[in-house]
């Protein structure tokens, strides 16, 4: 019987030392995607522009009025206000979104710091004439709290009009000669 009571220490204690060890690999083995939080908030970003939900599209962005918008057309809007008031007035004018996004690129800048990248292909009913575009967007996202923000958006056409002011140097079809 004493022989049993001064075995069951040392078994205990290893039995304790061995369940912390194995916990402890188990929480270094499952490491989370740091790019999932911030590609799950352009998602919901993407989601809310298909369905015409202008409120569900300003909760990606930061409620700020440092918030910096380069749009499609060359225009810039500054602030979260202005840019959620033009959005509920179009979104009032606009059905049946189709939005095409691909090439998608996520990388993180920091801990609290990502930029999203792709090509969009969309169209849409406005004001009851069907539209086409397409283009490049980048996004730089922060993270607020515990939620990523947008707290930038850059979108260019991808076929510019040919009379759009461009340096000599920029154009991809230089003349042969110069």
């Amino acid at each position: 019987m004493k022989n049993t009571r001064s075995m069951i220490l040392p078994i205990m204690f290893l039995l304790v030392f061995s369940a912390g060890t194995f916990g402890q690999k188990a929480a270094a083995g499952t490491r989370t995607d740091p790019t999932k939080a911030v590609r799950d908030s352009f998602d919901r970003l993407l989601d809310g522009i298909r369905q015409v939900d202008a409120n569900k599209v300003m909760s990606v962005y930061d409620n700020s009025p440092r918030t910096l918008f380069f749009n499609n057309n060359g225009s810039i809007t500054m602030g979260w206000e202005t840019m959620k008031s033009n959005r509920e007035t179009s979104y009032a004018k606009i059905k049946d979104v189709t939005l095409d996004v691909k090439g998608v690129r996520v990388e993180m800048l920091g801990p609290d710091a990502a930029y999203v990248s792709c090509t969009w292909t969309q169209s849409q009913v406005f004001d009851g004439k069907l539209e086409n575009a397409s283009g490049r967007m980048t996004l730089i996202f922060k993270r607020v709290g515990k939620d990523w923000k947008v707290v930038h958006l850059h979108t260019s056409p991808d076929n510019p009009a040919a009379n759009r002011p461009v340096l000599e140097s920029e154009r991809t079809n230089l003349p042969a000669n110069k």
